[in-house]
């Protein structure tokens, strides 16, 4: 994905656009859980991919990781006049709860979810996410390339650079 990925503040400064990746439950054992569905990336590993990446955009990265539903509610209300994007991994929050989709629509800074396995060819349950719709889209399925790919939409959505 080629293009700006900054942009002017009224004073004609370029401002650094910031991002922030909430990680959801259990996304700590991550390199251990179960590799053959999550792969053998820590979630040190994917963070700092997605640092690097976001280094390559101009972009500053910051990450959250919780079990705690709760701290993941608080960590998107926090986002709102600090971040310019989320990207959010609400793991098995998807689809279940109702608080971190509603901090996703009132936060208003646009979310991207990402999934590291493909949710649609798991069990039933796990096909319906709750969250997703206070999202501007999902990306499941590609293991790191779902948090890379989201990353890189989350940036051309704030740029202007993707279909609204």
């Amino acid at each position: 994905m080629g293009g700006r990925l900054r942009s002017r503040s009224r004073s004609g400064v370029r401002a650094r656009r910031k991002v922030l990746i909430i990680h959801g439950p259990n996304l700590n054992l991550l390199g251990r859980r179960d590799p053959s569905i999550y792969g053998e990336n820590s979630l040190a590993d994917i963070d700092a991919a997605l640092r690097a990446r976001g280094r390559a955009h101009g972009a500053g990265v910051d990450t959250f990781q919780s079990n705690i539903e709760g701290e993941l509610v608080t960590a998107i209300q926090s986002a709102t006049g600090r971040y310019d994007a989320i990207v959010i991994n609400p793991a098995s929050y998807s689809h279940t709860s109702v608080a971190v989709r509603d901090a996703l629509e009132a936060c208003g800074v646009p979310a991207v979810e990402v999934h590291l396995s493909n949710i649609h060819g798991r069990e039933v349950f796990r096909h319906t996410s709750m969250t997703a719709a206070a999202c501007i889209g999902q990306i499941s399925g590609l293991g790191l390339n779902s948090y890379l790919l989201g990353l890189d939409a989350a940036l051309a959505h704030v740029e202007g650079l993707a279909p609204r």
